[in-house]
């Protein structure tokens, strides 16, 4: 994978794929960004590249348009908190290929920065249209793909685009790609890994590789109730279905074989009586849910045994809250495990929406050695995966 630092950038146009996905607040006709984390963590290669007399054109995708321009998901905002971040000039291209915005990247000078429109108002991106990548090859001499969170999608913007132009990735995606791998392939040990969410067919792959690689696999949110109920424990009316109840009972099973990761599972349960913040809930001594109830957090005793994992853990990947932690009844399970990893002597990489958004919740997010930007990317790189945007950079033009 090709680094920046092999690009003579200064004076030249550099086609920069970001991630700038982020969520708007809106408060009547005034639009803004909510969470910022995505735009910053661009920032060390924005600023590099300036900083070596770039001409930045940068792409991103915001929300789901489907191909066509929707004004309520705009760039616009985006690009006023990019300009209070850089304190840089920074234009909004009026679409995102056509001659005018070609022409506006050949005005552009050194230093300065230039936005494309949700690249998704074109057709073309997700199809991954071999005319938009040579639209879009016209506006760069080069291409950086620093959008990590994109990466698994192989779209025109990431992987189209990266054959056409001499490419690299940005210091996020090589910071993403070297963390995530090291603690894959050379982790200090202990290795536990923590994976909580909804469902187990979502993230079997993630399970299974961590059963091969790791020291501990620790189960905790909605996906712990298949595993409870192949154990042949009543799960009342959490959420659990059979084919997730099939891939707990193979991974269980394949737990027992004494070269894999062993498992842990909860010993008791917060329980309410349906799916809401006002809910009857109770703290169950057991895993024995009652029918007309259903689990929605661990239970205090199982979050301190994971914790008491977590703190001689030599690693530490976590994905996926441990409850429905977004309602404070059901979210102390979730800020503990978040104390936990915070807390942990060992390297700690958390990588997930869901367990990003509990860091930040929990005022912990500065507090592990890695939070990824990626969802998707993230586990299918943890899976073994190919990710479309990274392999086309080892294959693309000559850098020079």
């Amino acid at each position: 994978m090709r680094s920046i630092d092999e690009l003579d950038v200064a004076g030249r146009r550099v086609l920069v794929r970001v991630d700038f996905n982020v969520p708007l607040e809106r408060d009547g006709d005034n639009v803004a960004v909510a969470d910022d984390t995505r735009i910053r963590a661009a920032l060390p290669t924005i600023e590099e590249l300036r900083s070596r007399g770039a001409r930045l054109v940068l792409v991103s995708h915001l929300g789901r348009p489907e191909g066509r321009r929707e004004e309520d998901l705009s760039l616009a905002p985006v690009l006023a908190r990019l300009r209070e971040l850089t304190n840089a000039s920074v234009a909004l291209a009026p679409g995102v290929v056509g001659d005018d915005v070609r022409a506006m990247t050949e005005a552009l000078r050194d230093g300065e920065i230039m936005v494309l429109e949700n690249v998704r108002f074109e057709p073309g991106e997700t199809t991954n249209d071999p005319r938009l990548a040579a639209a879009l090859a016209e506006l760069g001499d080069f291409y950086v793909n620093d959008a990590f969170g994109a990466a698994h999608r192989a779209h025109a913007s990431t992987e189209g685009v990266a054959h056409l132009l001499p490419s690299a990735a940005g210091r996020l995606l090589e910071r993403e790609v070297r963390t995530i791998g090291a603690i894959l392939e050379d982790p200090a040990r202990p290795l536990v890994a923590v994976v909580g969410g909804a469902k187990v067919a979502d993230k079997i792959a993630v399970i299974d590789r961590f059963l091969d690689i790791a020291d501990v696999v620790i189960i905790g949110g909605a996906m712990c109730f298949p595993f409870l109920c192949a154990q042949g424990h009543g799960v009342g009316e959490s959420l659990c279905d059979e084919e997730d109840t099939q891939h707990a009972r193979r991974a269980l099973a394949k737990a027992t074989d004494p070269r894999k990761a062993s498992v842990q599972l909860p010993e008791d349960l917060v329980i309410a009586d349906r799916f809401a913040a006002d809910a009857e809930h109770r703290v169950l001594d057991s895993v024995e849910v009652p029918e007309g109830w259903m689990g929605l957090d661990i239970g205090p005793a199982t979050a301190e045994r994971y914790a008491a994992t977590i703190a001689i853990a030599g690693s530490v990947f976590w994905n996926g809250p441990m409850g429905a932690f977004e309602m404070e009844p059901f979210a102390a399970g979730t800020r503990r495990i978040a104390e936990a990893v915070a807390a942990a002597p060992g390297v700690t990489v958390v990588g997930g929406g869901d367990s990003a958004a509990a860091l930040a919740q929990f005022g912990l997010e500065d507090a592990v050695d890695h939070l990824s930007t990626g969802g998707g990317a993230t586990l299918e790189l943890v899976e073994g995966r190919e990710l479309p945007g990274i392999a086309a950079l080892d294959v693309s033009g000559v850098a020079s």
